[in-house]
This record gives structure tokens, sequence and C-alpha cells, in this order.
């Protein structure tokens, strides 16, 4: 019988999980948590419309220090009310050339671990271009 704690995203078939694949550790269920919570606009999430940092947005806004400091209170405000085991350690962001280069570092409280999730955007055609969750 599969093991895991929740559905893997993006939902690709295992035939050792079942029909989907599942996230295997709470740090694994905690990262893909938090970069969906990052990677989610207000009013997207079903019955709960006050969900997300709302990144995506901001794309379409000019390159300035004001965006960046936008995102950053967005993104502590919603880690606090949706995530609050997470206590967020570093924000880097910074806008390069074309691409708004972020780096935030987290901590997770009730596991006494670190991760990090590392996002890479096109500011040409406001898509994600590179999407990774590292380990610190």
């Amino acid at each position: 019988m599969p093991t895991g704690i929740s559905v893997k995203l993006p939902l690709t078939y295992d035939e050792e999980d079942g029909p989907y694949r599942l996230t295997k550790t709470l740090k694994e269920t905690v990262a893909q948590n938090f970069k969906n919570l990052v990677l989610t606009s207000p009013g997207e999430r079903v019955m709960n419309p006050d969900f997300g940092v709302g990144l995506y947005g901001l794309l379409f806004e000019n390159a300035t220090e004001e965006v960046k400091s936008t995102f950053a209170e967005r993104l502590y405000q919603q880690t606090k009310e949706y995530l609050p085991f997470i206590s967020i350690i570093n924000l880097e962001s910074n806008f390069i050339e074309n691409k708004w280069v972020i780096q935030i570092e987290y901590f997770i409280d009730t596991l006494g671990v670190s991760d990090a999730l590392n996002l890479n955007l096109n500011m040409n055609d406001a898509g994600l271009t590179r999407l990774a969750v590292t380990t610190i």
C-alpha cells in the first residue's frame, strides 16, 4: 500500500504511489505548500479568496523598489496567516536585466530544518522561466 503525506504537484502518474506521486516527508510537503502560497494569486483558490501572495500580478508592474517592498509585505503577511510554523530567515529580491531573481530562505519551526525557495522570473513575457526548491 502506498504511503505518503499529500499529492505531489504537478500531478504525475506513479505506479508505486498509486494514481499520483506523493510527497514522502514533512519537509517536502511544507516546501510544496510554501511554493503554492507564493505562486497563488488572491482569488485563485476556491473557498479561500484571500490566500496567496500574488507574485504574478506584480510582474506587470514596473521593476521598482516599491514592487519589491509590496512583494515582501505580502509574503510576510501571507506566511504568518497561512503557514505560521515557517519563519522567513532571509529574503533577497533583485531585478537583474529583465529578470526578477528571488531567494527566500526559511526555517520550519516544528521540524527544526531550513530550506529555500529560488525563483527566476522573466519580466519580458511575464512567464515563469525556472522554479526550483532547494535545500540549504
